[in-house]
């Protein structure tokens, strides 16, 4: 079976390397790019054309819930997972689009679950 292809998008750099490090681990899913903000994930999720987007809810300018919305209208099968500090986000992410969501203080095996639950792909090796 092939790899999960993932985008990370998050504004804060030590955020999207620690999201990296935790997904290198496993072989079963291959990182194709980091976003800054959400244009970056747009045009990067459109070039890269990744089975899932790990999208930050709250950046500047374009936010998470605008980037999920235009994702999704533009390329439905690729799936958003919400990342957020704040429950009070999550609603929005959902009713944007996103398939998924998770607090940024899950863990390992948390994300990698809710990865393989909204792609749909075994990540048996990883979990």
């Amino acid at each position: 079976m092939s790899k999960t292809r993932v985008l990370i998008v998050d504004d804060c750099v030590v955020v999207r390397d620690g999201l990296q490090s935790l997904l290198k681990g496993c072989p079963c899913i291959e990182v194709v790019g980091e976003a800054g903000g959400g244009r970056e994930a747009v045009v990067k999720a459109e070039k890269l054309q990744p089975n899932v987007v790990l999208l930050d809810a709250q950046m500047p300018g374009l936010d998470g819930t605008g980037a999920t919305r235009q994702i999704k209208e533009r390329w439905p099968h690729i799936k958003v997972l919400f990342l957020t500090v704040h429950s009070s986000y999550i609603d929005r992410g959902i009713a944007a689009g996103a398939d998924g969501h998770l607090m940024k203080d899950c863990t390992r095996q948390e994300l990698l679950g809710a990865i393989r639950e909204v792609s749909g792909r075994k990540l048996s090796k990883c979990v």
